[in-house]
């Protein structure tokens, strides 16, 4: 929608009604991704695309009819060996798309959800696909509010808290739930629109663990950078696709990258010479998490030298060291789940305790 959003806002602010075609769902080689944009505004004017011009034509009839009778729908496209003169994808992929009519009236949230997108501030928008739910039907959801509805108050709630963890991590994709919110059921597709960058995960040292943290950051949704001041260490060929790998001195990278309130920091370089330089400049700048790894004796040599460059207690209450929960972790890969499980417990707010020792709300309902 970032495409085509200065259209979108002039036809919202002019009062004139649009269909709102998006992509909700794709299988095999689709052309475009879930969240890609199609409008059709007043005396026709079309602006966007769904599928890079194979099923276009098919979108602009169905947005025509929805915004004759202000019925939302939901349409399939895929390409048929049977018609092969059927309106279709000649890649061979399938996509889902859904229609909504847009006006001031039937979605008074999409002007203020349009100048968050529009400002770079985050917020998801919900939109039921199917199911015993009003078809169309959206929430917009900022990290501390929320606009519109679902149809019952249990959708909203669990909606809510799932959209807010989607937009943690800058990620959109079909959710399903009962009627009233179950999590446990599939009766209600929602989809899940996320206009937020992916958060960064910032790993110094490109050791076994390392690679292990990468790879479940990059599971969750991170964008991922190993840092490591060693060349023999820092390459490519040694952690996932898709990994960032540099090879710099740490606090030099990290004094010239930009971080903010989502950013992790892990450092598992375990070397005073890189860590304590590190660590004094993390410390100092926003983040989310700055997780250190290394002995509880390491622990307290580290805090004296950062104390002895300048920290205060309040900058060394941020650093989490020894690094993650205690789950009895010994391989890479168990280390680096109990770091992923510090993370998501810090972000919300958990305890890290079983659940089974607690009581009350497990998704707790909180205002950011």
């Amino acid at each position: 929608m970032r495409e085509i959003l200065a259209v979108l806002e002039r036809w919202y602010a002019a009062g004139e009604p649009f269909g709102l075609a998006t992509v909700v769902a794709v299988s095999r080689s689709a052309p475009r991704g879930p969240g890609a944009a199609m409008a059709v505004g007043p005396e026709g004017e079309v602006a966007g695309s769904v599928s890079g011009g194979c099923v276009e034509g098919a979108v602009f009839e169905l947005a025509q009819e929805v915004l004759s009778d202000g019925r939302a729908r939901t349409a399939a496209y895929g390409y048929s060996d049977e018609d092969a003169f059927a309106v279709g994808l000649t890649c061979g992929g399938e996509i889902t798309v859904l229609v909504r009519r847009v006006t001031p009236a039937a979605d008074p949230a999409f002007g203020a959800v349009a100048a968050s997108v529009a400002a770079g501030e985050p917020v998801t928008v919900a939109t039921v696909v199917d199911g015993p739910a009003p078809h169309g039907a959206s929430l917009a959801v900022w990290p501390g509010t929320e606009a519109g509805g679902l149809g019952t108050a249990g959708l909203d709630a669990a909606v809510t808290a799932d959209a807010r963890g989607e937009l943690a991590q800058g990620a959109t994709g079909l959710r399903h739930y009962g009627a009233h919110g179950e999590r446990r059921e599939d009766a209600v597709g929602v989809f899940l629109q996320s206009f937020a960058p992916p958060p960064r995960m910032l790993v110094f040292g490109a050791i076994d663990y390392a690679a292990a943290v990468a790879r479940i950051g990059d599971f969750l949704g991170y964008r991922v950078t190993v840092c490591d001041a060693r060349p023999v260490f820092a390459t490519p060929r040694r952690f996932p696709a898709g990994v960032e790998v540099v090879a710099d001195w740490p606090h030099r990278y990290l004094r010239g990258t930009d971080t903010d309130e989502r950013t992790v920091i892990c450092v598992l370089t375990h070397d005073p010479k890189f860590d304590v330089p590190l660590l004094r400049e993390a410390l100092r700048r926003p983040a989310a998490y700055i997780g250190a790894m290394g002995s509880r004796r390491t622990h307290e040599d580290r805090l004296r030298h950062l104390a002895d460059a300048g920290l205060g207690p309040a900058d060394l209450s941020r650093l989490r060291s020894p690094i993650g929960l205690d789950l009895g972790a010994r391989t890479p890969e168990e280390v680096a789940v109990s770091v992923a499980a510090e993370i998501v417990a810090l972000r919300w707010g958990g305890t890290g305790s079983p659940l089974t020792a607690t009581a009350g709300a497990i998704h707790p309902r909180t205002r950011e």
